[in-house]
């Protein structure tokens, strides 16, 4: 053989393997989207809800009782004063759960019939709206951040997401190698 046919067998080669391989990932991929929407479709919970609840349903349930639990747990930690209790009732009346949406199957056949700019469009008022409550947020963790001790400012730090520990993701403890043993 010469060398021009045996790159070209080389590439074939490694051609296929690639595309086997591709082949053998989007068979599995579609075999576990097969196998997950029969449950999926049983289930009235919307379709986020599942997926973070995990497959021990961690966080099944209520947000507003999640949320409230959450912060039960935080309040406890804090071991705030008198003088705090009302910048952490203003704190917790801003991060509390939004009300629903409404309709999402109605509203997503709305932004269907819309041409693409002004789905665009939809999309970047329904960002700014979330950005403004996200503002709220932030200045009401801000108030709260300042009537706090140094000692509480660190538990509040390791206990709200991304922090130490996490806040409400805390409850995912040992579901990978990253996760401190606990």
């Amino acid at each position: 053989m010469n060398a021009s046919m045996k790159t070209l067998r080389k590439n074939v080669i490694i051609a296929m393997s690639v595309l086997s391989m591709g082949a053998a990932s989007l068979t599995v991929h579609a075999q576990e989207a097969a196998a997950s929407a029969p449950a999926a479709s049983t289930q009235a919970k919307p379709m986020h809800e599942g997926h973070r609840g995990g497959p021990r349903g961690e966080r099944s349930g209520n947000p507003a009782e999640r949320m409230a639990k959450y912060q039960a747990r935080l309040h406890d930690k804090l071991k705030l004063t008198a003088a705090q209790e009302p910048a952490w009732a203003t704190f917790t009346a801003a991060n509390a759960p939004k009300k629903p949406m409404g309709d999402w199957k109605a509203k997503r056949e709305a932004m269907a019939k819309l041409s693409a700019p002004e789905r665009m469009e939809q999309w970047i008022a329904m960002s700014k709206e979330r950005i403004a409550s996200q503002e709220s947020r932030l200045a009401a963790l801000k108030t709260f951040y300042a009537v706090l001790t140094p000692e509480q400012k660190k538990v509040l730090d390791d206990s709200v997401p991304g922090g130490k520990d996490g806040g409400m993701r805390g409850h995912h403890r040992g579901h990978g190698a990253h996760h401190k043993a606990g």
